[in-house]
């Protein structure tokens, strides 16, 4: 046990290290931060932000003498952003993903990897541990945006909806990122792996629309595999252990597929 969490570490480390020292990685951060921070700033201060919107509201309130029902205004800011980052995965983690295995089959490596004593599985946690820390690191900054942004609330926020959104946000993150981890690993192409994987994931964050056509049950076990379904779930505050079993399982198949697509390349070596 304790060499195959050393063997995870060392694949983590080279991995990471990988993306801090990539230019293509920090011109992704950058594109990543512009576009979160124009909705950052669109939704709250915007012509349809929600300040303008509360404020235009009470004004009104006051005009025609009825008293305005309350509006959470942070919990609304905050839902609306992280509904917006969520689409935003849908077109910067592909591009993260497809050069995990991709790249190692274009530089001749991966056939080392698929030949050397480090199990596949270790190789996969390790290099998906490797691109979601770099992802967590660039979602860090939003986030002290965001609890600045709340701080003035009065009454103030509970931190735990904005962390049980986050947490939803990285979980999305870690199951789109599994999933392209595989699909990179059957191709040394890093454009057609990327194709695959928002092709797939547009697939997954849409099943439920689809699943409404399909009546009885299998309709129903349909929209339960959305991911855009329990990712929204737990933006809106909502702890559901449902949500978090079906990213675990989309993570845990990611990795499972991986390890058995470098399987089956081993098995060709020999």
């Amino acid at each position: 046990m304790g060499v195959v969490l050393g063997n995870i570490i060392a694949i983590y480390r080279r991995e990471l290290q990988s993306y801090f020292v990539s230019p293509l990685a920090y011109a992704i951060a950058g594109v990543f931060w512009f576009i979160a921070g124009l909705f950052f700033i669109m939704i709250l201060l915007g012509p349809d932000g929600i300040l303008p919107a509360v404020a235009a509201i009470d004004l009104q309130g006051q005009q025609i003498g009825v008293p305005v029902p309350p509006i959470d205004v942070p919990y609304e800011f905050i839902r609306a952003f992280l509904d917006r980052m969520g689409w935003l995965l849908l077109f910067v983690l592909p591009i993260l993903s497809m050069g995990l295995y991709a790249e190692e089959r274009k530089r001749g490596t991966l056939e080392l990897l698929a030949t050397s004593p480090v199990t596949n599985w270790a190789v996969a946690i390790g290099k998906l541990l490797g691109v979601l820390t770099f992802f967590t690191a660039m979602v860090a900054p939003m986030l002290i945006f965001e609890a600045i942004a709340i701080s003035g609330s009065n009454p103030p926020m509970s931190p735990s909806i904005l962390l049980l959104g986050h947490f939803g946000l990285i979980l999305l993150a870690a199951a789109i990122l599994s999933l392209g981890m595989f699909i990179s690993s059957l191709t040394e192409s890093t454009i057609l792996s990327a194709v695959l994987t928002f092709a797939v994931i547009l697939l997954l964050l849409f099943i439920d629309l689809i699943a409404k056509f399909i009546p009885g049950p299998i309709g129903k076990a349909l929209g339960h595999l959305s991911l855009l379904k329990h990712y929204n779930t737990l933006i809106q505050g909502i702890f559901d252990t449902s949500s978090l079993i079906l990213f675990a399982s989309y993570i845990f198949l990611g990795i499972f597929l991986t390890a058995q697509s470098i399987d089956a390349l081993r098995f060709q070596r020999q």
